[in-house]
């Protein structure tokens, strides 16, 4: 080994292969020959790289050519294969391995498709002969998903069921072999273990709903996840042989064309069309133009089980990448491995999928210095605790003392205080003041809430005024959410629901809306009223702040002031804690 690790990517300047650039090219102890068909898109990439500390060399390389005499005029430490679609290699699919073990080269590859990572354990004792690593798979499906079941699971005694998706940003960008690999399988047969036994799933046509969630952020918008074809399906099962059921899938968006990919996936397993191959140039075309929505992805894993004294256990990770952070996840098992390996820690020779070879421990030193936010909800049955604990799961804990005081209560309690109200003047403004039964301006009045709690459902009737006679009082439910709503705490004024994601950030709690409905039935955002809400704390004493708009009414009502609880009234709880002082977690 050279004083820099010298490190070969196939499809350096792709999709993949640029993204592994990227998150390795601050580390001026590596050397990275950035390699494909066309030499000139290599000089270029590696020329656009300004800021680069790594040494990024082009090269031209053909996987289709003499791959013994390429690799070795490069002597790589290690060689990366970021190209693909892997499921499409045909029956010399594992020619680069191979040539990686005649010259006793490290092996990495991103491959996506079950059958081609099951096959490279047939490689193991070659691997080992000749001193090399050959990690397959080395990408968020597995790796990134087994070290979070193995986090998620490290206390329990079985793990019955695993479920896993990936929900990207529309705006992630999204390569040419991706979609043909995925065009690929939709509506192919592929095996995966259901209710104890070896059954049969078509991607795309199953799907599931969930909501990722990180305690105290903003959540996505609840996503339909489609079964998908990846290595997950069988090492999964191999890692937890126990595990009656386990099912990964992708939420792509926007939704249109998740559904018009379903629909084309269910052709296929009614054989009414031999397969949606055909289509991946106008797949690519239309997931790379077609972009609206939020640009921020996400991932969840959720695993249920029996814990060591056997009652059930059922926990979920959720991780949220905002902006262009998200897409570089899958390429960040490649950067976990080349940091260990620089630090020292080599992978033991041997062939395999590397889904034992990194723990979120891992991720999640790469994970803080980014805007991707992870945590666990446990969604096992406990004891009692306050709406919006359950609601915010770990993140209840770093709320400031008064904001937790005034929503820590039983059944009943009550505070009081000082608040002043504002109220629009136009006649929609007034209108809509009058419907909910926000109360009148008024420059400084005393206000108390009164708090009821039943069947996990809390009322609030708030009072503006000196006496009870007198004063102006409107009331609202307030409840966890479900379904669509998962993790946002509804309230309910009338026939009217607001859906709303609790968001710690400065020790501050942020009311932001998600969704509305009316009767039940859902309404689109835009005719939705704005909400700037948060509860805070001025020298230890719980503050609120509500303002509430419209574009075609401007301000609505505008209320704010202080509260303080009813010491007695919040004193002790009548229900137990959770033994380890956590409060329950919902998604």
């Amino acid at each position: 080994m050279t004083d820099r690790l010298n490190i070969l990517i196939i499809g350096g300047y792709g999709i993949f292969g640029g993204r592994i650039v990227e998150l390795l090219e601050d580390d001026p102890r590596l050397s990275l020959t950035v390699a494909g068909r066309s030499l000139q898109k290599a000089s270029a990439f590696c020329q656009a790289r300004h800021q680069a500390k790594a040494q990024l060399v082009p090269a031209a390389f053909d996987r289709n050519g003499d791959l013994t005499a390429q690799i070795a005029s490069r002597r790589p430490d290690i060689l990366v294969d970021a190209s693909g679609p892997f499921q499409a290699y045909g029956d010399d699919r594992y020619r680069v391995i191979e040539a990686c073990i005649g010259q006793r080269v490290n092996y990495l590859d991103l491959a996506d498709g079950s059958d081609f990572v099951a096959g490279v354990g047939g490689f193991d004792a070659a691997a080992r002969t000749a001193g090399c690593y050959v990690l397959s798979g080395v990408s968020s499906f597995p790796v990134l998903t087994a070290a979070v079941v193995r986090h998620l699971s490290s206390d329990m005694e079985r793990v019955d069921t695993i479920h896993g998706g990936i929900a990207p940003s529309p705006f992630a960008g999204v390569g040419e072999n991706v979609i043909r690999a995925i065009a690929g399988y939709a509506g192919q047969p592929v095996a995966l273990k259901r209710d104890g036994k070896t059954a049969t799933g078509y991607p795309f046509t199953e799907q599931l709903r969930f909501t990722v969630a990180p305690p105290g952020r903003l959540p996505l918008h609840n996503t339909m996840f489609s079964l998908v074809d990846v290595p997950d399906l069988r090492v999964l099962t191999e890692l937890w042989p126990d595990a009656t059921t386990i099912w990964m899938g992708a939420g792509p968006v926007p939704a249109i064309l998740h559904r018009a990919l379903a629909a084309l996936a269910w052709l296929v397993r009614w054989r009414l069309l031999p397969t949606v191959s055909g289509l991946a140039p106008l797949m690519h075309w239309a997931t790379n133009h077609l972009r609206w929505g939020e640009h921020r992805g996400g991932m969840f894993v959720a695993v249920k089980g029996t814990d060591r004294s056997g009652a059930p256990s059922s926990r979920s990770w959720h991780l949220l990448a905002e902006g262009d952070d998200g897409p570089l996840i899958p390429s960040m098992a490649v950067q976990a491995l080349v940091r260990n390996i620089l630090d020292g820690k080599l992978p033991a020779p041997g062939a395999r999928a590397a889904v034992r070879d990194l723990e979120l421990a891992d991720y999640e030193r790469l994970f803080a210095n980014r805007t991707i936010y992870a945590g666990v909800r446990d969604d096992s049955p406990v004891a009692a605790a306050p709406l919006y604990a359950r609601v915010l799961g770990t993140a209840w804990n770093e709320l400031p003392g008064a904001i937790r005081n005034l929503h820590d209560f039983d059944t009943t309690a009550s505070a009081r205080g000082r608040a002043s109200v504002e109220r629009g003047g136009s006649l929609l403004a007034r209108l809509a003041a009058f419907i909910i039964g926000f109360p009148k301006a008024v420059a400084d009045t005393p206000v108390s809430v009164e708090f009821g709690a039943s069947d996990g459902t809390e009322t609030w009737t708030r009072r503006f005024g000196d006496q009870v006679l007198s004063s102006q009082a409107f009331s609202s439910r307030q409840f966890a959410g479900n379904e669509k709503s998962a993790a946002l705490l509804c309230e309910r004024f009338g026939p009217l629901t607001f859906a709303m994601a609790l968001v710690v950030e400065n020790e501050r709690l942020s009311l932001r809306l998600r969704r509305w409905t009316a009767f039940g039935i859902a309404l689109p955002m835009w005719l939705c009223p704005r909400s700037d809400s948060y509860e805070t704390t001025e020298d230890g004493q719980f503050h609120f702040h509500v303002r509430i708009w419209h574009p075609l009414t401007g301000l609505i009502v505008r209320y704010k002031g202080w509260l303080e609880p009813d010491r007695q009234a919040h004193a002790n709880r009548g229900q137990p804690k959770p033994s380890d002082g956590r409060p329950p977690q919902i998604f």
